[in-house]
């Protein structure tokens, strides 16, 4: 082998399901590269059988090197941090760790499993750079798609969704990317944001904006996108997404990667792989898309066209901030189609009947404690990762923020009649409290803590002391756009899967109380939506108030129908809010004692605020097999 050949480093991430795959793309790359380089090819993985690796490792020459890297050991610090769905695996977050695992290389290319190459890959090493961090293509699928052009530009945040690049096919200029402090950042930002569309890809294009070199379609071209790409144009295509050849019959391009699959010992194994993939399997890659339309839609709907800082907040005075922020929240999207908004609307109103079927089914089996609607996906909550007391001077600054953005958001509901208060009963029951006090209220809308929040504003009691918000795990970790916000910098206290982190919550709650503060937390611990009835309580709550020997106070909503339809064609409703008199801890009872004589006194409250205002007795639907 000559020694005085330039070195090109090739980086791939896998599975071991991927190994097949990865075999193609091999053979495709070598069987076009020049041969004036080496090429040292290093895949990194946490799983690949040994078996498979002797087999990959058959593609070496004299000119290409290829080694198996176990990342087991890097990526357990971080596992609990790398949140992942559908068809995506923890393997897609490794290439944003070369910058500091591979300290010795400047540049090196990174390439996903699902390709073919058909030009000289040294030639998309050589590209110049500079001083920017990545050079990419622009992603197709962004490039054709409406909506993914919104997220791109108002979730991700690049300047112009032209800008927006695919990160399976990437040149990274590592030696920039330590300069930048990379993994710090990316870290950082993988602990405060969650995307949840594109994942790792969207991290690189918020990271990276600016400091892009956009390279040529024609070296990452998905076949399902644009149809108009000259063959003798293409360099390398990339089956991006669901549609893999080895799955689905009619994917365009596909003689590429049967021509070199049959040039692999893994050609009869991919065969078998493609016959048994069934048409449920087919069905569910097709719907998965759908699917990413549909949540990149609502990402889009919760942020506005501009990007509000801290400190354009300041130079701004009050009365332009509050139109500017109204103006950001329900800005008026004139150049949607109206056949398209009414298709969501059916939708919505689809969904909402699917939702009610299942309040009906889960009422029949006595299941009272679940939500009837999906959550986000969990992302265990560690102790460094929430502020629940805002010690640290950011968690402040975000704090004192995001109550501001809050407070206009709760104002433009109201006035906009997306929420409707109509009487408030029993306000007296909160002011002038000289204890601290436990909130109970049902919950049955994600906006019901606005109706509770603006009992507050009411009160007076916001001049005096705080309204804390107890939330679900899911909620502050991976909750997206302007509501994910509210909920990790609005006065919240999420509750935890860890131990560790619940017992900071429960010292939170203590300090809480005992400086006379408020605390809002839903006992039922479920939301059914526009559920009517008051649901069996759990225990957590009272407990918590009896510790601290504070006062719970029973708050119960009941709702009519108003005349305003909502967009998801039903009546929007008018809440009538009943604030009962606070239940007081017995001093001679002992913690345990008083949670279960504090719970079913609020039970017997809220049991009747229903019975009274509906005039029917509180029933539920529980089958006799539940």
């Amino acid at each position: 082998m000559e020694n005085n050949l330039e070195v090109i480093p090739i980086f791939f991430t896998i599975d071991d399901a991927y190994t097949p795959f990865l075999a193609v793309a091999l053979k495709s790359l070598i069987d076009n590269a020049s041969k004036k380089y080496k090429y040292l090819i290093k895949v990194l993985h946490t799983d690949v059988q040994e078996e498979h690796m002797k087999q990959i490792k058959k593609f070496e020459s004299e000119n290409v090197s290829i080694e198996f890297v176990d990342l087991s050991y890097y990526i357990k610090k971080v596992k609990d941090k790398l949140y992942t769905r559908d068809y995506y695996s923890e393997s897609t977050y490794y290439r944003l760790f070369l910058p500091e695992l591979y300290p010795q290389y400047d540049k090196v290319l990174y390439l996903d499993c699902d390709i073919i190459v058909v030009g000289d890959i040294s030639e998309l090493y050589n590209t110049e750079m500079g001083t920017n961090l990545v050079a990419a293509a622009p992603d197709d699928i962004i490039q054709y798609n409406k909506v993914f052009q919104d997220y791109a530009e108002l979730v991700v945040g690049v300047k112009k969704y032209q800008h927006y690049f695919n990160a399976g096919v990437l040149l990274m200029n590592l030696d920039q990317l330590r300069k930048f402090n990379f993994q710090e950042k990316f870290l950082y930002l993988l602990s405060t944001v969650k995307f949840s569309v594109a994942q790792d890809q969207d991290y690189l294009n918020r990271l990276c904006k600016g400091r892009v070199t956009l390279i040529s379609h024609d070296w990452d071209v998905m076949p399902y996108v644009n149809d108009e790409t000259k063959p003798e144009d293409i360099k390398l295509i990339h089956y991006n997404f669901a549609y893999k050849p080895w799955h689905f019959e009619d994917v365009t391009y596909s003689e590429y990667f049967w021509k070199y699959a049959r040039k692999t010992e893994f050609y009869n194994e991919i065969v078998k792989i493609k016959e048994e993939y069934t048409e449920e399997q087919k069905f569910k890659d097709r719907e998965a898309e759908k699917k990413l339309v549909e949540l990149a839609t609502k990402e889009n709907s919760c942020v506005g066209d501009d990007r509000i800082s801290d400190i354009e907040l300041e130079e701004n005075d009050k009365t332009n901030n509050r139109k500017h922020l109204l103006k950001v929240i329900f800005r008026n999207e004139k150049d949607d189609i109206e056949d398209e908004q009414e298709e969501m609307n059916t939708k919505k109103y689809q969904k909402r009947l699917d939702v009610l079927k299942k309040i009906e089914d889960m009422e029949k089996q006595g299941v009272f404690d679940l939500d009837a609607e999906d959550d986000p996906p969990t992302i265990p909550l560690k102790v460094d990762d929430v502020d629940y007391l805002n010690e640290k001077s950011t968690s402040r600054i975000k704090n004192k923020f995001a109550n501001k953005v809050g407070g206009y958001f709760l104002d433009s509901l109201l006035k906009n009649k997306r929420l409707i208060i109509k009487e408030i009963h029993g306000i007296e029951n909160i002011q002038n409290l000289k204890t601290g006090a436990m909130l109970t209220c049902n919950h049955f809308n994600p906006f019901d803590s606005f109706a509770i929040e603006e009992v507050f504003r009411r009160s007076g009691e916001s001049k005096k002391r705080k309204l804390y918000k107890v939330i679900r795990e899911g909620n502050y970790t991976n909750f997206p756009g302007l509501y994910g916000f509210f909920f990790r910098n609005c006065d919240t206290l999420p509750l935890s899967s860890s131990n560790e982190t619940m017992e900071e919550f429960i010292k939170a709650i203590d300090v809480i109380l005992q400086r006379k503060d408020f605390i809002l937390i839903y006992p039922e611990q479920s939301m059914w939506w526009n559920y009517r009835k008051p649901k069996p309580l759990k225990n957590g709550a009272f407990k918590l108030a009896a510790r601290n020997n504070a006062p719970i106070i029973p708050i119960f909503i009941t709702m009519e129908d108003s005349d305003i339809m909502g967009d998801d064609g039903f009546p929007i409703q008018e809440y009538i809010i009943h604030i009962e008199k606070p239940i007081y801890p017995d001093k001679n009872l002992s913690v345990k004692e008083n949670t279960i004589k504090m719970r079913d006194k609020n039970a017997e409250v809220w049991k009747k605020v229903y019975e009274d205002f509906y005039k029917v007795p509180l029933e539920y639907n529980i089958s006799k097999k539940a």
